[in-house]
Formats: structure tokens, C-alpha cells, sequence
């Protein structure tokens, strides 16, 4: 077998090395289902335990209340864009966003199509290299979601404190937690609505884990959302109202399963923070590498940074691939350089990529 490499891609990720042997293990026949979990019924017994075995290890997992209903969707946290809005805010009505990099602007874009979508805190002037401040008077009294992306992946950042709906407002607090969920302990009370992409540190793409509070179910919504898009169609069927992602939710069983047995959430985020000090503490004192990120908003998960060329940074970039570190590449917004530290990443990637940052700098 061809020797693996540290996979640094902001998603899809690195997934868990006995994640994916189990996967192996079990790909051509799952334990009670004399079939493979891709050629199973999804109506089937078997698929009912993967499931509701996913459910119930995600709920351990983030200490989710009885009073939210979790959903196992498609189209990726993109189509949740429009989602959330469909079923919080009639057509016409006022949303809140928060602007911190790239697919909070896309959200936003999103709201805009179907109501009127108001910017109410930005960190654009500086290039999304800061967490924006919430004043809560820009939040206007009739919105009736404020929307936030939790973790921003393009541009290294993260809402280290939850912003507030201001007392007053009846908006519902919805975060895009896809680039942290089950990374860094997230205080599921405090939202009425999460979502999160499966491609980081969830499982493989193709899933999306939506987590709700259930009054949100019984909301009246516009007649014009189509089916798939209404998040009570999707509880009443148990996220089965069509042929759901099977794959995708059973390898995120075996991965929440696989974040219990290391000690959970907490200890998830311990190792995170443990990888990124590493490699923060050695770009802070380098002589090559910057991180224009501000040091009291920066992301464990996505850690981003620029050499003083583009020449430099496509040297750097390929040496580390020559070296077995793949997926270093900024984003194209972005540019520059980004390490993804995902759960799946073990800290030994972490070392091995400082110390390949260290000889290149040697020799610059």
C-alpha cells in the first residue's frame, strides 16, 4: 500500500486512521447486514442502527437537550444558506448576518434572495483578519435570525465568545459551526439552530448535520419552500424522507464513536489547541512567516499564513509535498499558506510540518 501523507486540506479532511480501517474492515459486509452500508436499504434494520446510533453518540457528544431534534441532510452547509432562511423568515422578512470571511458573505448572499438581508457587523475593512465586534444596535428589532459563521476556514479565524441577540429581538441565534463541530466545545443552549458540513471534522463529504431547537419545527412557513428544504418534513422522517446519504452518515457514526473513546470533546480540543500552539508559537517567531490573523481571534482548526513572496510560497508549498505534506495551499480568496488542524490530524503532522518550515527557512 502507498505510504499516506499528512493531509493539511481544509475538506475534505484527514479522517481518523482506525476510522478508516474500521471502514475497511467492514466495507464489504456491515456486522448484521450481510451486505455492504452502501448496498443496504436505508428502510432497512441495519441502517436503523447505524442512524440512531449516529444520533445517539452526537448527542453524548455535545450534550445536545431533548428539546433539539438532530438532522442528517444533504447538500453541504451551501444549501443551508438558503435553508435557514426558508424556515425562520417568511419571504420579505429582515435576517441579521454577521460578515467574518467567505461563506458568511455567501450566506448572506443567500438571504438576500429571499428577504432582506442586513449586514450588522463586519470585518471586512481588514480583510477578515478579526473577529467583528456585535454592537447590538445595528441588529434591527424585527430580524428574525442573526447569523454567524463560527469558524471562518478561508481566513483563520474564530467566535471564541458567542455573539448575543440583543434583548428585544426574536431573532434566532444560527451559527455555521462546520469547520470547528466536535473540534472545540460549543455550547449547544446557546444557539437555536447549528449546522455544520461533514467534510472537516465529521466524516467524508456528502452530510450535513443540522442541530435545532424543535419549536423551530412547528413554525409556519411559506408554501413556496420546496419539500426537501423544510426542516420538519426531514424530523418526521428521521432524516429519511429520501434515500439519505448513507455512506456518509454511517462512517460519522464511526467517527463520533471514535471521539468517545478518546476522551470526547474536551479532550478533542485540548489536542487542537496543543497543534496549533505548535505551530503558532513557531510562525510568531519566524523570520519568514506571518500570520496576519489577530492573536486573541485566531482559529485552532485552520491556521493560516504568508511568506514574503508568491515565489516563496509556491517553493515552500511544494517542498513540503516533496516531503509528505499535501494541501498547504491558501485558499484563492486568501492566498498565502493554511494548515488545517482537524481532529483527524495527528499532533506528529503538526511536528513534522514545523520541521519541514524550519529547514526551508534555513536555506531562504
Amino acid at each position: 500500500m502507498e505510504e499516506r501523507v499528512y493531509n493539511f486540506s481544509a475538506g475534505p479532511s484527514q479522517m481518523p486512521l482506525e476510522v478508516l480501517e474500521q471502514i475497511q474492515k467492514e466495507l464489504l459486509c456491515l456486522p448484521g447486514a450481510g451486505a455492504s452500508v452502501m448496498e443496504i436499504s436505508h428502510r432497512s434494520k441495519p441502517f436503523d442502527a447505524v442512524i440512531d446510533g449516529a444520533e445517539e453518540a452526537i448527542r453524548r457528544l455535545m450534550n445536545i437537550p431533548d428539546d433539539y431534534a438532530v438532522l442528517f441532510l444533504q447538500g453541504g452547509a451551501t444549501m443551508q444558506f438558503s435553508e435557514v432562511c426558508m424556515n425562520l423568515a417568511h419571504q420579505g422578512e429582515t435576517m441579521a448576518f454577521i460578515k467574518s470571511g467567505q461563506f458568511s458573505k455567501k450566506a448572506m448572499d443567500e438571504g438576500a434572495r429571499w428577504g432582506n438581508a442586513v449586514c450588522v457587523a463586519s470585518s471586512e475593512d481588514e480583510k477578515f483578519t478579526y473577529i467583528p465586534k456585535l454592537d447590538p444596535a445595528n441588529v434591527p428589532k424585527d430580524a428574525k435570525l442573526l447569523h454567524f459563521t463560527g469558524n471562518n476556514t478561508v481566513y483563520g479565524t474564530t467566535f471564541w465568545e458567542l455573539p448575543k441577540v440583543p434583548e428585544g429581538c426574536g431573532a434566532r441565534l444560527v451559527g455555521d459551526w462546520s469547520s470547528a463541530i466536535l473540534g472545540i466545545d460549543i455550547d449547544v443552549k446557546a444557539h437555536d439552530l447549528i449546522y455544520a458540513g461533514a467534510q472537516k471534522n465529521i466524516g467524508p463529504a456528502g452530510l450535513t448535520v443540522v442541530i435545532l431547537k424543535k419549536d423551530i419545527l412547528e413554525r409556519d412557513i411559506d408554501p413556496v419552500v420546496p419539500i426537501m428544504l423544510r426542516y420538519k418534513v426531514a424530523a418526521d422522517a428521521r432524516s429519511m424522507y429520501n434515500t439519505p446519504p448513507c455512506f456518509a452518515i454511517y462512517a460519522a457514526g464511526l467517527v463520533f464513536k471514535w471521539i468517545e473513546r478518546q476522551g470526547g470533546v474536551a479532550e478533542m480540543e485540548r489536542r487542537n489547541r496543543e497543534k496549533a500552539s505548535l505551530l503558532y508559537d513557531f510562525i510568531d517567531n519566524s523570520k519568514i512567516y506571518k500570520c496576519p490573523v489577530r492573536p486573541g481571534d485566531r482559529s485552532i482548526m485552520n491556521v493560516v499564513f504568508r511568506l514574503p513572496s508568491e515565489e516563496l510560497t509556491a517553493a515552500f508549498v511544494k517542498q513540503a509535498a516533496d516531503n509528505g505534506l499535501i494541501s498547504l495551499k491558501g485558499h484563492r480568496a486568501a492566498g498565502g499558506c493554511r494548515a488545517s488542524l482537524y481532529n483527524g490530524m495527528p499532533l506528529e503532522g503538526v511536528k513534522k510540518l514545523t520541521e519541514v518550515m524550519k529547514e526551508f527557512e534555513r536555506h531562504v
